[in-house]
């Protein structure tokens, strides 16, 4: 059995990983709190940006440690919320047929996101897929330290967790398909046989020409 591995952000659906923590951070116990998430978050602004053109892993952490601090309740409590406001109504018109077509194939179908885990289940369970590489906040006593769990879901280590996930699965990487928006991403598309780019950006859609990979445009 072969499995089709799917980036989330821009290929699925149209928001990136900012858009799920801002709602977080908007939505504290009280506006004080809020308040205080969001000003610490904005303080940050300046290296998030410089992060997510040097180093993805970088810009995943730095992002995430604004969840510092929050109740592993309230982080499950907010995410069916989360997920219903800020993602599913982005969902691209077509992500839901792309994903069936890979499991009409009998597919195993991945999502590899560096969102975080209990979000992209929610999202696995809307459209059918059967599993997801995801980030994980480290929980102590309950409350999120701000910090990620290794391995970081981000760039050239999405390649690396697809071929573990392929090996332990006993998946020919060969036979496997991978989809993905973003030239960052090259090296998770180009680990399978049959990569595939979706709303490919200005690189990737190059990249894609030259080497006469399927190019799909989705709708938003």
């Amino acid at each position: 059995m072969a499995a089709s591995y799917f980036d989330v952000d821009g290929t699925l659906v149209t928001t990136n990983l900012v858009h799920p923590t801002l709602f977080y951070l908007q939505n504290q116990p009280t506006p004080l709190h809020t308040a205080a998430k969001l000003g610490r978050a904005l303080l940050k602004a300046p290296w998030m940006a410089l992060a997510e053109l040097r180093d993805r892993r970088l810009f995943n952490e730095l992002l995430f440690s604004s969840f510092e601090g929050m109740s592993e309740d309230r982080l499950l409590l907010l995410a069916e919320e989360t997920f219903t406001k800020v993602m599913k109504p982005k969902l691209y018109a077509g992500a839901r047929d792309l994903v069936q077509t890979s499991l009409d194939k009998g597919h195993e179908v991945i999502l590899v996101s560096g969102a975080l885990d209990f979000l992209m289940v929610l999202l696995k369970e809307h459209l059918g897929a059967t599993g997801i590489i995801a980030n994980r906040l480290e929980i102590h006593d309950r409350y999120a330290t701000g910090k990620l769990l290794r391995p970081v879901v981000a760039g050239p280590e999405k390649a690396r967790l697809i071929r573990e996930h392929a090996r332990a699965s006993g998946h020919d990487l060969d036979e496997c398909f991978a989809y993905s928006d973003s030239y960052s991403d090259v090296p998770m598309l180009s680990v399978v046989g049959h990569p595939a780019a979706v709303n490919p950006d200005r690189k990737l859609t190059q990249l894609a020409e030259a080497y006469h990979w399927p190019i799909i445009h989705l709708a938003a």
